[in-house]
């Protein structure tokens, strides 16, 4: 505890003597106007929008404005960044849990650097299938709800359809183009910056419409409100932070004097209460918000009675206001949360390669009993963490009940993202801080 109450106030000196350092400064201005030119495109809208009809659809439904909260407002203005750069995510993830399946990819992660920039390359292929199909999903939803026309292949308006399809998808492509130009010239990773922008982006218009227009809540649930948004982000922190240290002893032998000299050396494996970060809630939003959202197109396009009356009754039970969808939400989010944990730490091969730097657990054989012990060590730690997670993503529905806040459902994943990378990019900016110091004692 004592460690992690040191560790904060580092993070903020090295932010505050970051701009001292002219490199670290030029990162950190470049990462702001690589952010500036990204809501400048937000506000770029596709060819052929009624924006008035298009605000009243967002209005006037909550799935939509769910899934706007993302987009940090570029789907409610239907700009060429509506899709975000979350195609790319998507395709990133298909590409994690692919790699173990199909040895080919498993043969280029072992490859080195060149290896993953294929990896990198076929992940840029696969997004633009996915933003291609994302984006004609949600036009067609749009469409049938009223906030846009003339979508669709028939009665000319091919051309059209065509032409938004390819801005949204070429939009998406640029958001991924200028998040590789952030993680390679300026401060943290380029892509969780671009979404950590759209999020925060769309608060301030979020909580004017919600709260400071609102229907009258009551200062006290304001109040309470804004208590509870400080713990949750506590408890984000925490959890986060968190991690068990495994330890780990390496026996060195060195020739000294024509003489072999055995050494000891110790370290540890940090394995991460939290393994999966947002990944488990990007899975478990996505399957959960899909069940209403086919609901919704069936109800306005099928004119079969029984069939309309079974597609109420899921947009019913399965709408973000409902206490099933929450439920269903904390369950996927648990399981999707061991699910991927699991893929990722046996693609790290962790007994396999301390095994061969000579390393061992005390009282642990070498090879397979370490495998296991590992293990065990990382299923009992993520029950934590997918709780945790599981919490996260039913706090929105929790807190709304709490304080009687009508319809302020920020996404958990959002505040995962906007914690987790506010953590990280401050973590960078001391890492290049110490570098630097580093070098002075070396000069």
């Amino acid at each position: 505890m004592a460690g992690a109450q040191a560790q904060r106030p580092r993070l903020l000196q090295a932010a505050a003597e970051a701009f001292q350092q002219p490199d670290v400064r030029y990162k950190i201005l470049f990462t702001l106007g690589m952010l500036l030119i990204f809501r400048f495109v937000a506000h770029i809208p596709v060819p052929g929008v009624d924006r008035e009809a298009l605000q009243n659809t967002f209005d006037s439904n909550a799935i939509l404005g769910f899934m706007n909260i993302f987009s940090g407002g570029a789907l409610e203005n239907l700009s060429v960044a509506a899709l975000g750069v979350y195609p790319y995510i998507t395709a990133t993830i298909v590409m994690q849990l692919a790699t173990p399946m199909i040895p080919r990819l498993q043969a280029l992660q072992q490859e080195g650097e060149a290896g993953r920039n294929k990896v990198q390359m076929y992940t840029h292929w696969m997004t633009v299938p996915l933003a291609t199909f994302q984006g004609y999903a949600q036009l067609v939803l749009i469409q049938q709800l009223g906030g846009v026309t003339n979508i669709g292949f028939t009665d000319g308006n091919a051309l059209p359809t065509l032409a938004t399809i390819i801005s949204m998808v070429a939009g998406t492509m640029f958001l991924v183009w200028l998040g590789e130009l952030i993680s390679e010239n300026g401060v943290g990773n380029g892509v969780s910056l671009i979404i950590l922008g759209g999020i925060v982006a769309g608060l301030p218009g979020l909580i004017g419409r919600n709260v400071l227009t609102g229907t009258g809540a009551a200062l006290g649930g304001l109040l309470l409100l804004t208590v509870m948004a400080i713990g949750v982000v506590a408890f984000i922190v925490v959890f986060q932070e968190a991690q068990r240290r495994i330890p780990v002893q390496y026996a060195r032998s060195t020739f000294r004097g024509g003489r072999m000299y055995r050494q000891q050396g110790q370290s540890f494996i940090p394995l991460r209460v939290n393994t999966a970060g947002m990944i488990p809630i990007i899975f478990a939003t996505s399957i959960m918000i899909f069940p209403p959202v086919v609901a919704q197109f069936v109800a306005e396009t099928v004119d079969v009675g029984w069939i309309r009356s079974v597609a109420d009754f899921f947009q019913a039970v399965l709408s973000p206001a409902s206490g099933f969808y929450w439920l269903g939400t904390f369950l996927m989010v648990v399981i999707f949360a061991f699910f991927y944990t699991m893929v990722v730490f046996q693609q790290q091969n962790l007994a396999e390669n301390l095994q061969r730097q000579g390393g061992f657990i005390p009282g642990i054989r070498p090879g397979r009993p370490t495998q296991e012990y590992i293990t065990r060590v990382l299923v009992r730690i993520t029950w934590g963490g997918a709780i945790f997670l599981g919490l996260v993503a039913v706090m929105p529905y929790l807190v709304t009940g709490l304080t009687g806040v009508q319809a302020l459902t920020i996404s958990a994943a959002g505040l995962l993202i906007v914690v987790g990378v506010v953590l990280d990019t401050m973590r960078q900016i001391e890492a290049q801080m110490m570098m630097r110091n580093y070098e002075g004692f070396i000069s």
